[in-house]
């Protein structure tokens, strides 16, 4: 129903501003609509605008950047296919805007209308959570926090001393510390000896077990009695001491299947990446020609040997592929089976590589990387194979940055973490860069990170 609002205000408000602005709808004008709908509809899946539960401004965040991706597609689609002139730039402007004003506002009316009826049509479910740790206090949290559900929490039962401890510690890894401190301390009212006296005690009609894999017999003992009770049960298991790559839940043949580690780039994402990657590295490669031409005579001039330099590194899943780059340094033979990295005032840097280090532009011969399908625009930088063994041995979940493509540019990359990586702590938060990415990929993401590259392209890491 949303879905079908968000339509119609966004494409009455289009009529209304070509009725104004223009008289009669075009055919021009009919095909940016449709475009602009069939926009809306990808793009709001891939953010799920209508599966978000959280606060409001959460909700006007993800609607924000949603409606932003759909804008930029058909401003894509106009650019490649020349017929931006074509369209009002008022127009175009004052839809952005006045377009994302309607739907913020249909989604919070929309929101304040529903919950007000709940509240006063269907009385608040009383919900027990078995568990004390940090999920248990994160869930008690979000269902108090979610009008959506209509629950309410009564409290948080104990666990034993050692199953209680385990939980405590298990949930740490999968939020920032941040996260916990906003957090109230859960309310305890009682043991789990006593759940089924509370559960009659408070009418309660939904048990949520947050409690470790490990004491999953906790509800193999209780299962039964509360099904006789008629209550539901659901189990969040406490998993988030494991390293997660874009985790999920989902289901298989009627099985529930919980995805500890996958790459984000399946199905419609993997098309929308390969198709943000060559549509963008295309028009980059026809801006930077003429550069890329200015570079490869100045590399001539200026040493003996090849413009370019190319090396094996490791990509999507660990395969190997070989790398482009303008060739920075004077031609030397390296130690057998030895990759020293460059260091600030490299005697091996030429001068024209010294300035190409220091701006990044010796980078940008990746370009055809990312047409040839074995890069993308954004993504952890891939390492040369022997860095790749060597820090793997000291960083457990080194390897985990290989499920998604590398990339020209990064997270950690626009957060400075780049250049020479003497410490294994520095290595350790690039590390955790790139799996956050991994983690959090969004078309957004991609061009904020790109965004952010531009005032990122020189600095103190750079040499």
């Amino acid at each position: 129903m949303q879905t079908l609002l968000d339509l119609v205000l966004v494409i009455g408000l289009a009529l209304l501003l070509i009725h104004q602005q223009i008289g009669d709808l075009t055919a021009e004008y009919s095909i940016l609509l449709l475009l602009l709908g069939m926009g809306m509809m990808f793009a709001y899946d891939q953010f799920g605008v209508y599966r978000s539960n959280g606060s409001f401004a959460r909700k006007s965040l993800t609607l924000f950047k949603a409606w932003s991706l759909a804008c930029g597609l058909l401003l894509v689609i106009g650019f490649v296919t020349k017929q931006t002139e074509g369209f009002s730039r008022l127009l175009l402007g004052q839809l952005y805007v006045v377009g994302y004003l309607l739907q913020a506002l249909h989604h919070y009316v929309g929101r304040e209308v529903q919950t007000r009826l709940m509240r006063r049509v269907i009385p608040a479910e009383n919900v027990l959570i078995v568990g004390t740790g940090k999920l248990a206090r994160y869930l008690q949290n979000k269902v108090s926090g979610n009008p959506w559900l209509n629950q309410k929490v009564i409290g948080c039962l104990e666990l034993s001393s050692a199953g209680q401890g385990l939980s405590s510690e298990m949930s740490a890894p999968l939020y920032a510390a941040s996260d916990f401190d906003k957090l109230h301390e859960p309310n305890i009212i009682g043991p789990m000896d006593e759940m089924l006296a509370i559960i009659d005690r408070h009418d309660v009609r939904t048990v949520y077990f947050a409690i470790p894999l490990g004491e999953s017999e906790l509800i193999e003992g209780m299962y039964l009695q509360l099904l006789d009770r008629h209550v539901a049960v659901h189990w969040i298991p406490d998993i988030f001491s494991l390293l997660l790559v874009n985790h999920s839940v989902r289901e298989i043949a009627g099985l529930p299947v919980l995805t500890l580690s996958e790459t984000p780039l399946t199905g419609t994402r993997l098309l929308m990446k390969a198709v943000e990657d060559f549509v963008l590295a295309l028009l980059i490669l026809l801006m930077i020609s003429p550069l890329l031409l200015i570079i490869a005579v100045a590399i001539k001039l200026d040493s003996r040997g090849p413009v370019f330099f190319r090396q094996a590194r490791k990509g999507w899943s660990g395969k190997i592929f070989h790398i482009w780059k303008f060739r920075s340094m004077f031609v030397h033979q390296p130690e057998a089976g030895v990759v020293q990295q460059a260091t600030r005032n490299d005697p091996r840097v030429t001068r024209v590589g010294a300035f190409l280090r220091r701006t990044s532009l010796d980078e940008l011969p990746q370009i055809f990387n990312v047409l040839k399908g074995e890069m993308s625009l954004v993504g952890p930088r891939p390492h040369a194979v022997q860095h790749d063994e060597e820090y793997s041995k000291s960083i457990d979940s080194y390897f985990a940055r290989h499920n998604i493509k590398p990339g020209i540019t990064g997270l950690a990359q626009v957060r400075g973490l780049r250049g020479e990586t003497k410490e294994i702590g520095r290595m350790q938060e690039r590390i955790e860069s790139d799996i956050e990415y991994i983690n959090n990929w969004s078309l957004w993401l991609d061009l904020t990170i790109i965004l952010r590259t531009l005032g990122a392209l020189s600095g103190r890491n750079a040499y």
